[in-house]
């Protein structure tokens, strides 16, 4: 028998595994709560952690997510005493992004897990460059549930148009404050919150929407391509959150991918690979390439990139990626 700990958060990309795995027949061990404290998801989590012990057996599998904040280590200590396997999905590497404990830290953590799954190639480097010895399977990207279905349109926009959706504060992503002046043959169009918009007034290029939830956006927003950039420079995604995308695969690609949107990435961040290989958009070395991209696209190859980005956000919806990996899993631990 397989089982779960729900991780009941704000995290959608956390909270799709959750319901895609009990859609595969998982058990949730959490306990469903009646309030939605900190304290009720505490005990949950708690009573989830516990139920490993009088629920399951020898031969079951154990699913988690990482990071599962204290209560990880518990989880694997009492699976392995019920001869339970334990499968985990990475979400965050802390000693990547925050660097509260240093990577030979976090892999003695990760160690404790049977099965690991991480983003991609990059972060599987990086794990085994500092010593992670366990099996690996690539991920490859996030899936993304939504209930509803993609804006169509008739034709390309003229010209093409960009879309920009996520936290617009100056700390986050600067580089939206200065990428105006670098747009001649485009289009920007930003959703989300926190724009300081006193520097916003003079932009010429650059329009605001205001936020729209998720549904909303995938069901309304019409654009040729979703931009994942983070950071506070045009010419490379720089900064803690800009160098993370080397090895993480931001939930944003798959959030345009599930909106039939081909992206455009940093060459040098670790979904180019992914993003190129299925044809589902571009990458470029700086925000000040896209106009030359942009010129160089023909109508017939930007039509193979909408056609696959499409087809992409259907498996997305479907959850075939983590069911993928959970597949290899299953085939690793027999």
């Amino acid at each position: 028998m397989n089982y779960f700990i729900a991780i009941q958060s704000a995290n959608k990309a956390k909270n799709d595994i959750d319901d895609i795995v009990e859609g595969m027949g998982f058990r949730n061990l959490t306990p469903t709560r009646k309030q939605n404290g900190m304290m009720a998801r505490f005990t949950a989590k708690v009573c989830g952690v516990a139920r490993i012990l009088t629920k399951m057996k020898r031969g079951d599998i154990l699913f988690l997510q990482y990071p599962m904040k204290k209560f990880y280590k518990t989880a694997c200590v009492f699976a392995h005493l019920k001869g339970v396997k334990v499968v985990t999905v990475i979400h965050d590497l802390g000693a990547f992004r925050r660097h509260k404990l240093t990577p030979e830290q976090e892999n003695i953590r990760l160690s404790r897990t049977d099965f690991l799954i991480v983003h991609n190639e990059e972060m599987k480097k990086y794990l085994l460059r500092h010593g992670c010895r366990l099996p690996l399977h690539c991920l490859g990207i996030f899936d993304y549930l939504s209930q509803t279905e993609p804006a169509r349109y008739a034709t390309p926009h003229r010209p093409r148009s960009v879309v920009y959706a996520g936290g617009l504060g100056r700390w986050r992503n600067e580089f939206l404050y200065k990428l105006d002046p670098h747009i001649r043959n485009w289009t920007l169009d930003i959703y989300g919150k926190g724009l300081e918009e006193a520097y916003a007034k003079d932009w010429r290029h650059i329009a605001y929407h205001g936020f729209l939830n998720s549904e909303e956006f995938v069901n309304r927003v019409e654009a040729d391509f979703g931009l994942v950039w983070d950071g506070d420079s045009i010419d490379e995604c720089s900064g803690d959150w800009g160098e993370y995308l080397r090895i993480n695969n931001p939930h944003k690609t798959s959030f345009y991918l599930r909106s039939g949107l081909p992206v455009i990435v940093w060459s040098q961040a670790a979904m180019a690979p992914f993003v190129l290989k299925h044809r589902i958009g571009m990458a470029v070395d700086s925000l000040g390439d896209i106009d030359n991209a942009l010129n160089a696209l023909t109508e017939e190859e930007y039509g193979v990139m909408k056609e696959n980005a499409l087809k992409m956000g259907r498996q997305l919806g479907e959850g075939c990626f983590i069911k993928q990996a959970l597949d290899e899993a299953f085939s690793t631990l027999k």
